[in-house]
């Protein structure tokens, strides 16, 4: 199962394996967890069809078979990954995780179409990988570890795509639904939000289904089937829900513009104590202080954040400078950002405040994030 993300976490998702195509892959912990369940459920299996091999060796397959299962998974994501690289949209990483893998790209695609393709192409290679192992299973031995394994993987691997080709945000099928109206209606933002409610639809129906099956038929449902279909069914509720916070998230991005939300501010020199700049900003009804060199180019921003924990009584004795911090060149923004465009500039220095200029260099103000981030209050 696929999805797309932007954030940027710090953390370390996992252990690192390697970097295929350039690309770090990481598995998570709880990969560990559905590999032992696998393992358990998948070994009285294949005592059955190798009844001549001990039960260490019907476990080893077993474990053998979730390994193999994850390369599966990984496949998968790389097609993605790839795809979106050729279109030049960054990747950050591929994580695996409880219930499949996760491929991190950074920009949504331009288009519907590359939006398309780049969805498409995970589940076609789980498709062309379940083909060739059913080929292969028919040439490889019955009763053999090899036929065991193949036959296994390629029936998986169909589930896989199949699965994943459901209209239904976060799962591909969502994403290429969303493109398609993407395209009919050159919204993006009707596409994600109509892919979503066909996501929500989709995890109340993988619940919903197999116990509506078990009452009309009077059999007592199969627990560790639905089991597995509350977490797929979990999987894609908060994903669709996530995917519905994205869409109201980008229908705001308008009113994201650097100038509109910048407070004016004024020059003042390190050493001028705080309550005094205070005053100066209160009868210019300014926002922010911006500290200034004697030749007057600007050096550092005053953070709003000390300000405010400075007690009144102290402010007469407490000077700009000690307040403020050293203005670094990926803290000045050009005035006419907005969008994404702004977000990334924040995101890649995070501050409190960004002094904004003009394009000739002249100062026009200070972007607050906390002004930024109630944009977004709310969603």
């Amino acid at each position: 199962m696929s999805t797309q993300t932007p954030q940027r976490p710090e953390s370390s998702p996992g252990l690192r394996m390697g970097r295929p195509f350039g690309i770090p892959v990481y598995v998570s912990p709880t990969w560990l967890i559905v590999a032992a369940f696998i393992t358990y459920t998948f070994q009285p299996q294949v005592a059955a069809q190798l009844p001549d091999r001990d039960t260490l060796v019907t476990y080893l397959v077993a474990f053998a078979f979730a390994v193999f299962l994850y390369v599966s998974v990984l496949l998968h994501e790389l097609a993605h990954c790839v795809v979106a690289r050729a279109f030049g949209l960054p990747v950050r990483r591929i994580t695996l995780y409880l219930l499949g893998g996760v491929s991190e790209i950074e920009r949504e695609p331009e288009t519907p179409a590359r939006e398309f393709l780049v969805a498409f192409a995970g589940p076609l290679l789980s498709l062309l990988l379940a083909g060739a192992g059913y080929v292969a299973s028919g040439v490889i031995p019955v009763g053999t570890i090899a036929h065991v394994l193949v036959w296994q993987l390629w029936l998986s691997n169909l589930i896989v795509g199949v699965f994943n080709l459901l209209p239904g945000l976060p799962l591909d099928g969502g994403r290429m639904l969303r493109a398609g109206i993407w395209r009919v209606t050159r919204n993006a933002g009707y596409g994600t939000i109509a892919a979503a409610w066909f996501g929500r639809a989709l995890a109340v129906a993988l619940v919903a289904v197999p116990l509506g099956a078990s009452l009309l038929t009077g059999q007592e449902p199969g627990w560790s089937m639905l089991l597995w279909s509350v977490l797929l069914a979990s999987f894609i509720w908060i994903g669709a829900s996530q995917s519905l916070r994205v869409a109201k998230v980008r229908a705001r991005m308008p009113q994201v513009q650097a100038r509109t939300l910048a407070r004016r501010a004024i020059p003042v020199t390190a050493e001028v104590p705080l309550a005094e700049a205070m005053r100066r900003a209160q009868e210019a009804r300014a926002g922010a202080l911006v500290v200034v060199g004697h030749d007057g180019k600007p050096i550092a921003i005053v953070n709003e954040a000390a300000v405010s924990a400075t007690p009144e009584q102290r402010r007469p004795w407490v000077t700009v400078g000690s307040l403020a911090r050293t203005l670094d060149p990926s803290l000045v923004l050009p005035a006419d950002l907005e969008g994404e465009s702004l977000l990334d500039a924040m995101r890649g220095a995070p501050s409190g405040e960004y002094l904004l200029v003009e394009r000739g260099g002249d100062i026009y103000g200070v972007l607050v994030t906390s002004d930024v981030n109630r944009v977004f209050s709310g969603v």
